[in-house]
């Protein structure tokens, strides 16, 4: 009797320390299983603190429909927006930019918050949780220098788009060249070599290319150069020069319209079967584009007319200097008036098929001493070179960059880019 009571006691200890043990693994496991969330920082808030809103603005909205969508009345409306403007017009938001709104954990979800994107990197905060606050700021960018090189199959464009390189990338190529090659004669086998930076954000996310810092164009075995430099602290953007400090840049460009190809040239022999071959001259050269192209002035210079006229249709003449002026034939529409000062580059109207045409196109008109002649027989007058006294800081600036372009090897086919983590040069305004 003894040994069983002893046997019972023991059993209920067993128990009570299994019991004891079991709560203390329970609440291991609650402890285990609770993880404090990982911080999510963006504009600088956690957004773990916040009901997060996001969206773009859409045609109709304003700063007030949208804080109003969201249960805030006008007359708090009026003294945010009132409070904000000396930092940011509200009125300023524009279609299909993103906007997020930081809005409070509870029931309400009432908005405290206000961020504005007007592009990839700078963004607008208003804060009226409590007080209003407003600023502007920008994500980090890290700037990444990088490679690349081909071998033209086609055109310049379709080579650099098979590699995947970027479309402002090839936009810049082409402007950088248009005053030295002729890219409606490129050739297959012709080669590039490309040094550039490009800009990132928030690890890997693109947001455009920083600059083309040299580049190399081979074409029909003729060698071309170009290193960005700036020969004045007060420029703004670089002129590229070549390896003999000469710029690249012409005083025309070598076509009106880029990407496109010369359907007709300058020819006073040419004969057409329609007018029984009759001899009816050429005088200009058409660049054969899609209606609605931008057409480009290919040199500075003062519009002096702006009208539509006859089998020229609408068309636009510049005065460039008391030797030279250019026409521009068979636009859809002019984007210039009469009196008008225009810069190279600068569109002045758009491809169409006004007056006498078969297609759409931009016939191309050079007058040089009041007579028409073919610009692509003309020795035109180039631009400056570097001046003396920056030649020597020049060589020194741009022979690494050559060494470096020479030891680019020219990739066939599919993309090809390397990186040069050059100090990641990590930019926050």
């Amino acid at each position: 009797m003894h040994s069983k009571k002893i046997l019972i006691a023991l059993a209920v200890c067993i128990s009570l320390f299994s019991c004891k043990n079991d709560e203390k693994d329970n609440i291991d496991d609650d402890l285990q299983s609770y993880v404090e969330p990982e911080e999510v920082i963006e504009f600088g808030f956690n957004l773990n603190d916040y009901v997060v809103k996001r969206d773009t603005i859409k045609n109709g909205d304003s700063f007030g429909t949208i804080l109003e969508r969201n249960s805030i009345g006008y007359p708090r409306i009026f003294h945010i927006a009132e409070s904000a403007k000396e930092s940011f017009d509200i009125r300023k938001l524009q279609i299909g930019k993103p906007y997020t709104l930081l809005c409070s954990k509870d029931s309400l979800q009432t908005p405290e918050c206000f961020i504005y994107q007007p592009n990839s990197i700078d963004y607008v905060v208003i804060k009226f949780a409590d007080s209003i606050i407003t600023y502007n700021e920008s994500k980090p960018v890290t700037v990444i220098e990088k490679e690349a090189s081909g071998v033209i199959m086609n055109s310049l464009s379709e080579t650099m788009e098979a590699q995947g390189l970027p479309y402002q990338l090839i936009n810049d190529m082409s402007d950088i060249y248009a005053w030295t090659i002729n890219f409606f004669k490129v050739q297959k086998g012709d080669k590039f070599k490309i040094i550039y930076k490009e800009k990132f954000i928030e690890g890997d996310i693109s947001v455009g290319l920083e600059s083309i810092q040299a580049a190399y164009f081979q074409h029909k075995e003729e060698d071309f150069y170009a290193f960005s430099f700036k020969t004045d602290s007060l420029q703004k953007t670089p002129t590229y020069f070549d390896e003999k400090a000469k710029s690249l840049k012409r005083a025309f460009l070598k076509a009106p319209v880029q990407f496109s190809r010369i359907s007709s040239r300058y020819n006073l022999n040419r004969r057409i079967a329609y007018y029984g071959y009759a001899l009816r001259p050429h005088k200009g050269t058409d660049f054969a584009a899609a209606i609605g192209t931008p057409i480009l002035a290919t040199a500075n210079g003062t519009v002096i007319e702006s009208t539509q006229k006859g089998g020229n249709g609408k068309y636009v003449k510049i005065k460039h200097n008391d030797i030279y002026s250019t026409q521009y034939l068979h636009m859809s529409k002019q984007a210039v008036k009469r009196g008008q000062y225009v810069k190279q580059g600068d569109v002045i109207g758009y491809v169409g098929m006004t007056g006498n045409t078969g297609g759409p196109h931009v016939c191309y008109r050079f007058w040089k001493n009041g007579q028409q002649v073919d610009p692509f027989k003309e020795k035109l007058p180039t631009a400056e070179s570097i001046p003396d006294k920056l030649k020597e800081e020049y060589k020194t600036y741009f022979q690494p960059l050559k060494e470096q372009l020479d030891k680019i090897p020219f990739k066939k086919g599919k993309k090809h880019i390397t990186t040069k983590e050059e100090n990641l040069v990590s930019q926050s305004n």
